[in-house]
Formats: structure tokens, sequence, C-alpha cells
């Protein structure tokens, strides 16, 4: 194969390039499709385009883009909800009072960053820790002048919250964070003494209480902005006017109060115990705890209000080859065109085995229809979907009884519309035991009873209606043993041989990320990509091997990388950390001296916005938009998306992440992959496998879990994940499972991801996973052993604890060369050669989860 010519990367021209302009819109497009509607009384919008506003709060000048860390890009600008307004033709009358909030806002920063670097000293130098152990809180604006704003003219007001969250620490239920601050409580309601209709923008990472909107009749609006990428502004302009109808729907419960949620006492520092999180509430996750437990929430899993109305009626009901199908008719019944997303839910017999009361199994999003215009679809999903674990049989089971399935626009909206019917209980997957329990964990328990009251009920109602109730036949049904393998690679061919020929110097060189000790930080460990986050070894890129060194770049909002780097007498001097941080704003004035190359890339919506969406297509069309710029800035790994799930609406990391359904998590996930993988040898890596679903101690909590939770929860969107797109790579977490360390789970990376889910890639830790563990417990030789097959990013540590395993033969080199087979495959498979092909479609038999044909 013909490796390709590396050359300077970026460009030296500051013109916006065609494919910025491009990707540019597709952000717009896709923040406007993903806003979600949360409220709208007495026809507050639309707006008119032309229309006089008046704009107050944090986040109307300063909006927040995307969460902090790797979530962060740089792009080349960021339009505000202040520019998106007033350039697109509305007339703002309230910026004598977002003056004033500027300076506020600069001197804040100033402090906050003095602060900062004050903290260092308690933190060994570290910047980083003192970074985010000390997250920037947006500051109150002066008092409102209500008898001038309500002189002012507008038409209407916006109030914009804002709140800023990342990696490595966790959020506070406390005012001025979950809670809103005393300040923007009285900014708030001096808004509403002035002003007849309000309009509220959330824009935020996670889901802030919204208690206070209670006591304001006035607040009549409220969107969900979250944080909307660089085209955030111009996107709410778009909705408020009604050029795009909103179609957005909710990926999480909003409670409605933070108690609410079922280990709102013990999630992360709550407990007092950050090295040990007990997931007490069991597969009662989000939705599927309110809905069983009966607790009323403020916004249900999947809602999202629109500019018109629709009506869904559903049809027949079909079960054949091993796929459960609905057809479904949604009509516009409204005066504006717009988009509805059909959620389909599943109620499964409450048998020897506890269950949720509902649980989503499809959904698919509409095309754009016109008032009066229908668009019928059928909807299908596996039969897998329907099981649950039954621990004590190590088996995916389907319970005998009914099956109710409901359909509707959200779950509060859901109507029971059939059922299927099961004679006898079945194994539909035999497995093996993985990541047992080591302590006793008490998890919590629906009231079997009440259970089966609401079962009653709309089994009775099925029976009433005459609604449609399939037999399923048992002996159509397709039963699987998995067999367990216990190999890392399956690699036999010409990879293998090639490996066999490789030194030993070459293979530890392989099993990690190119060794920079001083320079591991994300950001500043690369020079041929300045800004990426690691590359494999050089060591076999000359002939005869020719195995090109790969490079990787963080996401999850975008491509990672330095916005601007020089050349200086032909070389890219080596980045610092510092520089990568919010603009530079903490680094030392920098004196350009070299040539000046440019790296634009573009900022898209977080995670969570993304999947509000609900629409497959254009998350694909994302992907693709991501992995040409990848390709653009010759990076062949993406470091994303992530896939854990929303346990609890505190973790800093929820923006970075889909929701807290698996199905949805793992369907973006898989859209997101094939979209990045239709490009010529770029992939995805998806993160953090598993449960790291809080950032404080994130590198030393242990998550006692059940296997039930564990598989039906926080491993289901990567099974989907893998089996829909085989992404070229996984990423482990900095967590223990249940007293291992993700990293050396071997049950986690041969197990489940090879064995029963037939993973192809390669495995890779979180960064630096190895050198920040205490006591040793995690290993450079650990991972080889677990099939971690990449440690990343690499450093003389690892190579020292590798090369004394080997001498102690408590590693053996057929381990280490299984692991390092993996990671060749990917680099031959990589964008670094011109015969490179898109990964994805190299793989025949891919399952698809949800299946929507019209």
């Amino acid at each position: 194969m013909t490796l390709k010519e590396r050359a300077y990367n970026g460009s030296k021209d500051t013109k916006e390039t065609v494919l910025e302009k491009k990707n540019r819109a597709l952000a717009r497009r896709v923040a406007a499709e993903s806003f979600v509607l949360l409220k709208n009384e007495k026809q507050t919008l639309p707006l008119a385009k032309n229309a006089k506003v008046a704009l107050y709060g944090s986040g109307i000048r300063h909006t927040v883009k995307g969460g902090t860390g790797s979530g962060d890009v740089g792009e080349r600008y960021c339009v505000t909800i202040y520019d998106g307004l007033k350039n697109n033709g509305m007339e703002i009358t309230t910026d004598a009072w977002l003056d004033s909030y500027d300076e506020i806002y600069q001197n804040a920063r100033i402090l906050w960053r003095d602060v900062v670097n004050q903290k260092r000293a308690l933190y060994d130098d570290n910047f980083f820790k003192a970074y985010t152990a000390t997250q920037f809180r947006m500051p109150d604006g002066e008092p409102l002048n209500i008898e001038k704003a309500r002189n002012d003219g507008a038409e209407v007001a916006i109030v914009a919250i804002s709140r800023v969250a990342g990696e490595n620490a966790d959020r506070h239920d406390e005012l001025g964070d979950y809670y809103i601050s005393e300040g923007e409580f009285a900014l708030v309601k001096d808004v509403c003494e002035a002003y007849d209709r309000v309009i509220l923008v959330i824009n935020t990472g996670g889901l802030i209480d919204l208690a206070f909107t209670e006591a304001f009749e006035n607040i009549t609006s409220i969107v969900q902005f979250m944080q909307a990428g660089e085209e955030g502004g111009n996107a709410l302009y778009d909705v408020l006017v009604g050029d795009v109808n909103f179609s957005g729907k909710m990926t999480d419960t909003w409670a409605l109060t933070y108690d609410d949620y079922p280990n709102a006492d013990t999630f992360s520092y709550k407990s007092g115990d950050v090295f040990s999180e007990a997931y007490v509430e069991g597969v009662y996750v989000g939705y599927r705890y309110f809905d069983t437990f009966d607790v009323p929430v403020r916004y249900s899993f999947g809602h999202g209000l629109s500019y018109t109305t629709f009506a869904i009626r559903t049809g027949e009901i079909k079960a054949q080859d091993d796929r459960v199908s609905l057809d479904v008719c949604v009509t516009n019944t409204g005066d504006v065109a717009g988009k509805e997303v059909v959620q389909i839910y599943a109620s499964c017999p409450q048998g020897a085995l506890p269950k949720e009361y509902r649980r989503l199994v499809a959904f698919a999003k509409t095309k754009l229809l016109a008032p009066g215009e229908d668009m019928k679809m059928t909807i299908s999903f596996p039969l897998d979907g329907l099981t649950s674990y039954d621990e004590t049989q190590n088996a995916y089971i389907l319970e005998d009884g009914l099956y109710g399935i409901w359909a509707g626009n959200s779950l509060a909206n859901a109507n029971i519309c059939g059922a299927l019917s099961l004679a006898q209980t079945i194994v539909k997957t035999q497995c093996e035991s993985v990541c047992p329990l080591k302590e006793t964990l008490e998890e919590i328990v629906p009231d079997m009873q009440s259970l089966l009251v609401k079962q009653d009920v709309w089994t009775a109602f099925v029976k009433e209606q005459g609604l449609p109730v399939v037999e399923l036949s048992v002996e159509d049904i397709h039963t699987e043993t998995i067999v367990y393998d216990d190999m890392i690679s399956k690699e036999d061919g010409a990879i293998r041989k090639m490996v066999d020929g490789f030194s030993r110097e070459q293979l530890i060189s392989f099993a990690m990320g190119v060794v920079c000790d001083g320079q591991n930080d994300v950001g500043a460990a690369v020079t041929v990509v300045p800004g990426a986050a690691a590359e494999t070894s050089y060591k076999a890129q000359c002939e005869p091997w020719n195995v090109a060194s790969i490079v990787m770049a963080d996401g999850p909002a975008g491509v990672r990388i330095r916005r601007d780097y020089e050349v200086i007498d032909g070389t890219v001097p080596v980045g610092q950390f510092l520089e990568t941080i919010e603009n530079g704003f903490f680094a030392p004035k920098k004196e350009w001296k070299g040539e000046i190359y440019h790296q634009y890339c573009t900022a898209f919506p977080v995670g969570t916005l993304l999947a509000q969406s609900f629409d497959v297509a254009l998350i694909k069309e994302v992907g693709r938009a991501i992995g040409e710029e990848m390709d653009a800035y010759n990076i062949t790994l993406w470091l994303a998306p992530g896939i854990n799930i929303h346990r609890n609406p505190l973790c800093g990391r929820n923006f970075e992440y889909y929701s807290e359904d698996p199905v949805v998590a793992g369907i973006v996930a898989s859209a997101m992959t094939m979209g990045v993988q239709s490009v010529p040898g770029c992939g995805t890596t998806i993160k953090h496998y598993a449960c790291n679903n809080q950032e404080d101690n994130r590198m030393g909590s242990d998550s006692i879990v059940s296997q039930r939770a564990l598989r039906e929860i926080y491993t289901k969107g990567f099974e989907i994940a893998i089996k829909d797109a085989q992404p070229m790579a996984i990423m482990t977490s900095y967590n223990m499972i249940n007293g291992i360390h993700a990293a050396n789970h071997r049950d986690l990376c041969v197990k489940l991801a090879r064995d029963e889910w037939g993973f192809a890639g390669a495995i890779m830790s979180d960064w630096d996973t190895t050198v920040n563990s205490s006591a040793g417990e995690c290993t450079a030789s650990g991972c080889m052993r677990a099939g971690n097959d990449m440690i990343m990013p690499g450093s003389s540590k690892d190579v020292k604890n590798l090369q004394e395993e080997l001498d102690a033969q408590t590693l053996d080199m057929e381990t280490v060369k299984q692991c390092v087979c993996n990671t060749i495959k990917l680099c031959l498979a990589s964008n670094r050669y011109e015969e490179a092909k898109p990964y994805t479609e190299q793989f025949e038999g891919l399952d698809s989860y949800i299946v929507v044909t019209e």
C-alpha cells in the first residue's frame, strides 16, 4: 500500500475554507433541529422576524458553546445568542444592561483565573486539577431598572441562564449551579415584573432545577437550548421566528426536584465517599425509575413541543425473523410544516424478574410534513430488545406472558396499541458471568403489587378494545449460546506474520502511544498534528513493514486540535498545554516567531443536544462532516462518541453523553460512527467503557453494579454501536467496576466486547490511566492481559512495567503480540494510505437495531 505524503497541517491562508462553510451551515441546521420547546403559552412563539426584544442574562453575549476539557473545539468564531438575534434583524432594547454585564463578566473571569493559579499549589502545581476543581461560575448582573424596562418598547423579554461544566469534576446541587443563584432569581423576578411575556433559554450542558419558574406566570415559553456549538445564536433565531419548527425531544427526564432522583443522596461526593459508588437503583435509571415508581416529573422523557400538532395512528404489529415491527401513520393536523418523533415503548411481563414498567425499544423521526400531510412508516426492532438478564442463569430471557407495545410522541403521551404473547419462558441468549459483584449490593425494588395492577389495566384495555395481540412462536425465536474463545485477537494471516517478525522493542512501542514524557497532556503531545491527543508508533513505518503511524484527536463536539501553530526553521515546536485551555486564557501572551498555520474546526452542538434531534440520518451527516475534517487534518481516530448514561444530573460530563436511555445512546453513537467511518480510513473511538458516570475521583472510584444493570443499562449502548457500526476503537474508562480497573478488566475487553458482541477493532486506555493509578492497581501489563491493546498516551513508566513483567514472565509475549495485531490492523486500514476504504463497509452482516421503512 502507498503511504500518503505528510505536509504541514492546515493552511497559512486565513480565509474560511469551503469545508468550514459547509460544516458551519450544518452545525446551524442540526442545532435548530435539536432544541426542545418545553413550554409555549399565550402564543409567545414564534416571534416576528424583526421583533423588538429585551435580552438579559449571562448567556446572551457569553453563550456557552460546549463543555470544557476534552469537549472543547478550536472553531474560527462562535455566534452568541445576541449575535444571532441582532444580526438576523431583531431590535435589541437592552444594550446598556448587556454592556454593564460584559464588564462584570470580564472582571469575574480575571478573578477566577487568579484563584485557579493560586490553587495550583494545593495540587502539586498540577494546573488541570486546579482548573477543573474551580469551575467558573457565571456572575450576577446589575439590578434591573424596572420602570425603564417597562417602557423600552420590547414585545417580549428573553432571559438566558448559562452554566459551565466539564471533565474531572461533578456539578453541585447548590445556588449558581443546579439551582439558580439569588442574583439570577432576582433578575428573573424583575424581568417578569417589567414584561408581560418572558422566554427562558436554558444554556447549560445538563439539567438545572426549574422549580423557580412556578413562581412566575409570565414565563410563557421555555427553550432547552443546551450548548449548541458555534452556530447556536443563529440556530436559536431560526426556531424563535419559525423558520425552523421545533422538533427536538428530551433524552432525559426532568424531575420536579433533585431529591426525586433515586441516587440523589449517594451520587459521587453526596455520600461523602468518592471511592465507592453503589448503583443501588439497579436497572431503574431515568424514566425507568420515575415511570415504575410513580414519581411525578416536570417534563417526561421524549417531551418536546412544536408550532404544529400531529396525530399518530398505529396499525399492524408483526413478529418475524426475530424482529418486531409496528405500522405507524403520522399526520400533521396543524397549520404549519413540522417534524414529529414516534417513540415506541414496551411493557414486559412482571414475572420471576421484576422489570421497569416501560422501556424504549424504537423511535423514528418523520420528514418535514406539510399541514394535512401523512407519513406512513414501519418501525422494527430486535426481539432482543424485550429480553431481561437473569443473573441466576447468566442468560437473557423472554418470560412468558403479554408484552405491551406503546406508541406516542413522548413517554407521557404514549398509548397502548397492542401486545405480543409468549406461551413459555425461553432463554434467548446463554452467556457467562461477567464483572461479578465482590460485595453485597442492595438494589431498590419496586412495589410488585402496584406494577401488577398497572399491568392488569393495560392488558384489560387491550382485550376490551380488541387491539392486536400477536402470538410469538417459540420455535421461530432464534436462541444462541455464546462461545467464549478467550482470544484477544484472532488474527493469523499476514498481520500476524508481520508482528511475529517485530523485535521486542517494536512490540512494546506498539503497545502504547509514542512516548513523550512531560508532554502527555491532551493537546500538547503531538507535533505532526499540533494539538492532537496522541499517535501510534513509528517503529515499523519503514520497509519492509510500511505500517503507518496514526494520529488520534479528542472530541466529542468536533475535532479538538490547536487552532493555530507555528513552524520555525522547518520544525513545529511542541505546544504548551495552557495554550489549549480556554483559548489560551491561562497562558502567557504568545510571541509568534515563525510561519503561522491555522487548523479551524467546527464546533458542533454537544452530544446531548445532538441526540435530542432523534434524527439518525442527520447525525450520520454530522459524523461524515467530522470525518471529512479529520481527513483534512490527517487524523485517523476521533476519541468520541461518549456513550455513558446520564445516571444523575450532577455528572460534570453529561453534556458529552447522549441520554439516560441506552437505546438512544447506542443508536446515536452508531449513527455518528457510520457517518465518520463513511470517510475512507477514518474511525471513531466509543467511550468511556464502562460505568464512567461520575467525574469526582474518576480514576479511583469503584462502580459497584449488578451484572443485570451493567448489561441492560451501562453497556447496552456499546453493544448496539458495535453490532450496528463496528467502530474502529473502544476507550476504556478510568474507574473500577466491582473492584477491577476497566482498563485491566478482561471480562469487559474480551468476553463482552469481542466474544459476545463481535468487536473487531482495537481497545485503548483513557489517557494516563496507568500513570495516575495509585499503588499500581492498574498497570500496562494488566492492560495487555485484559486485552486493552493500547496504553495511552504512553510513558516511560509503562515501558518499564512491560519490560519488567516480560522478564519476570508474568506477562507472556504471545499476549502482547495479540494486542499489537489489533493495533496494526487499524493502522493498515487508516487514511494514511492512498488505498484506504470506508471502515464500516468492510464488515458484512452488521445488524441495524432500528429499521424504518416507508
